[in-house]
């Protein structure tokens, strides 16, 4: 069985949620590890430095008869966070990709070639003297792979953005970037659902663009299955992210393409706000977004996500909302 282990939130039928480890495609109650353990892995990460040493400890001397298959379980959202945060355009060829096919920044007028030559003078330029851009996402978004996405019905271009999730596992205040995966506990995989035609508003342009109304709604944030501890991922920087649809590869891209990497990241988020145990950033996506392909999520797709180096698959099946199903306004 392999040494790289991962941390989740299982059930079975239906009884009720408890942490587990999985290895190798087999879990291991928490509590069955260590009787002493939290009952949820948000305690477990608000505390990492004690018990991911004992966590650690307990695996390598777990009993054979303690693993069960992973096909046996469910698989939920690992934490809720009670911050979570989402790195923007922070991939080169993402956003270069984006100003090519969408004529974004004012370059509608330029050919494709021209475009292109614009993006990555602009993303040259940014990596060289620019700042990661952050926003919060709201906690109602925030859902696990074992539910169905739903698609709400008056949103016409909802598309995926793989992503590299960092799970916080000390209190990070003004860090620099050199100590800053110092304060990292895990990493996971996550899906940051974006409603394409509500990015930009058209009343109110100088404001630039809409970030709760194009990412807020329930599920678009998807975290999981798992989340890898730090220590059996060397560099965040040599990761490899691949997402497919219905089984066509459509994301497949390095980390190291990000334009701010996630050391630097850490530095922004906690130079202008605390970040505390169990916190979540997602790092932006790479290339390879619907908005590219001219494709948007609809009922009956499944995305399969996949991130080298972290255990496990985030299987994301899609269901259209009927349209009528719910009020436009809820009454006061």
């Amino acid at each position: 069985m392999s040494d790289i282990y991962a941390l989740g939130t299982f059930s079975e039928g239906a009884g009720g949620h408890w942490p587990g480890v999985i290895r190798g495609g087999r879990v291991a109650a928490l509590a069955k590890l260590i009787p002493v353990a939290p009952a949820d892995l948000l305690s477990v990460f608000r505390q990492w430095e004690v018990w991911g040493a004992r966590i650690d400890a307990a695996v390598a001397s777990a009993q054979e008869g303690w693993w069960r298959p992973e096909g046996e379980l469910v698989a939920h959202l690992p934490c809720m966070p009670d911050n979570l945060f989402g790195a923007g355009a922070n991939y080169r060829k993402h956003v270069i990709e984006l100003i090519v096919d969408s004529g974004a920044g004012g370059t509608g007028h330029l050919s494709p070639e021209e475009r292109r030559a614009y993006g990555e003078r602009e993303m040259d330029q940014r990596a060289a003297s620019g700042k990661p851009f952050v926003w919060v996402a709201a906690r109602s978004s925030i859902a696990g792979p074992e539910r169905a996405l739903v698609l709400p019905h008056d949103i016409q271009q909802p598309d995926w953005e793989l992503e590299l999730a960092v799970l916080i596992g000390r209190r990070a205040r003004r860090v620099p970037a050199a100590r800053a995966l110092d304060h990292v506990a895990g990493y996971m995989i996550a899906n940051d659902i974006t409603a394409r035609e509500l990015v930009t508003r058209s009343d109110l342009k100088n404001l630039g663009m809409d970030w709760m109304a194009c990412k807020g709604s329930p599920g678009f944030k998807i975290l999981g299955p798992y989340v890898t501890p730090a220590r059996f991922v060397a560099d965040p920087q040599k990761l490899h992210i691949r997402l497919s649809l219905n089984g066509e590869v459509m994301q497949d891209e390095g980390t190291d393409d990000m334009i701010f990497g996630v050391a630097q990241i850490i530095e922004f988020v906690s130079a202008h706000c605390e970040l505390q145990p169990g916190d979540v950033i997602m790092t932006g996506s790479p290339s390879g977004n619907g908005t590219h392909y001219g494709r948007f999520l609809r009922d009956g797709d499944e995305m399969r996500g996949e991130i080298d180096g972290l255990v496990g698959a985030q299987v994301v099946r899609c269901v259209g909302e009927p349209v009528g199903s719910g009020k436009a306004f809820e009454a006061a």
